[in-house]
């Protein structure tokens, strides 16, 4: 449990008579079904009065919210219209403050990619008491679905977790020492930028008959995945249409995968019930 100590010089501060009895929760939600949440989590979305959730979080996961419980949508998707971070962490300190049980509930892990450092803060900064609940990130749920070990002593020495997304900045990933690591790459928010990525990769001397993989809305009821090389992922992901949310994998390990595949009889880009 991550709590801070209570500042009473905080401008804007409530009484410490004020201040919510419980800290305020940051609770992983997982890649989508809800079977894979934790127990604690469950736990927790089940006894939480507010719950300020992300888009990404499966509706099944709500279920197991309490039916007098607010739920406030708080979205954020890349090309969509979104709710500022800013105003996100200004509602996340006024709930806190309420005396309510309060949750910030996001998918996947709330510290991978997941913007739950800067909440933290945030929380910190107002003198809240904090937790956070893990959860299984899409960048291991995702490959599992697909059949795809993201380590494996055989093929790679590790992995790497990256964004595709460029920051508004132009900073992103250092894909030239990427290519020369020999780690396997699970590669999130990379759709819209695959073609960039896969060129960067391939210009950095990784070669384009590299195995490779999109998994789509893994671990629910829509979740597909494409084995393919690394030449020809953004043209098939492009072919097949395939959309966001998705994780890119690129490295030897997906030929585990394809290898139970092509021996089972089954076609490389499937769908799979949930």
């Amino acid at each position: 449990m991550i709590r801070s100590v209570p500042q009473s010089s905080l401008a804007g501060a409530p009484p410490t008579s004020a201040r919510a009895a419980a800290p305020v929760i940051l609770v992983g939600a997982g890649p989508g079904d809800p079977d894979l949440l934790t127990v604690r989590a469950a736990r927790a979305i089940a006894a939480a009065d507010v719950i300020l959730v992300d888009d990404l979080v499966d509706d099944r996961v709500l279920e197991l919210a309490r039916a007098d419980a607010r739920i406030v949508h708080v979205g954020k998707r890349g090309g969509r219209a979104s709710t500022s971070q800013a105003f996100i962490e200004r509602l996340l300190v006024h709930e806190g403050r309420s005396g309510r049980r309060v949750i910030r509930l996001k998918g996947g892990d709330p510290f991978v990619f997941g913007r739950g450092g800067e909440e933290m803060d945030a929380l910190h900064r107002a003198g809240l008491e904090i937790e956070v609940i893990p959860g299984i990130t899409a960048g291991i749920a995702a490959p599992t679905a697909a059949g795809i070990p993201v380590t494996d002593r055989r093929h790679a020495p590790g992995v790497a977790f990256v964004t595709g997304h460029t920051q508004p900045d132009g900073a992103g990933p250092d894909w030239d020492a990427l290519a020369r690591s020999g780690l396997t790459l699970v590669i999130y928010m990379g759709l819209a930028h695959c073609a960039e990525i896969t060129g960067a990769l391939q210009s950095a001397g990784l070669a384009g008959s590299t195995p490779a993989a999109v998994i789509q809305s893994a671990c629910t009821p829509q979740q597909r995945f494409h084995l393919t090389t690394l030449a020809a992922l953004a043209a098939d992901i492009a072919r097949l249409g395939y959309a966001a949310p998705a994780i890119l994998v690129v490295g030897d390990v997906v030929q585990v995968a394809q290898a139970w595949n092509v021996d089972a009889g089954v076609p490389v880009d499937r769908a799979v019930a949930i």
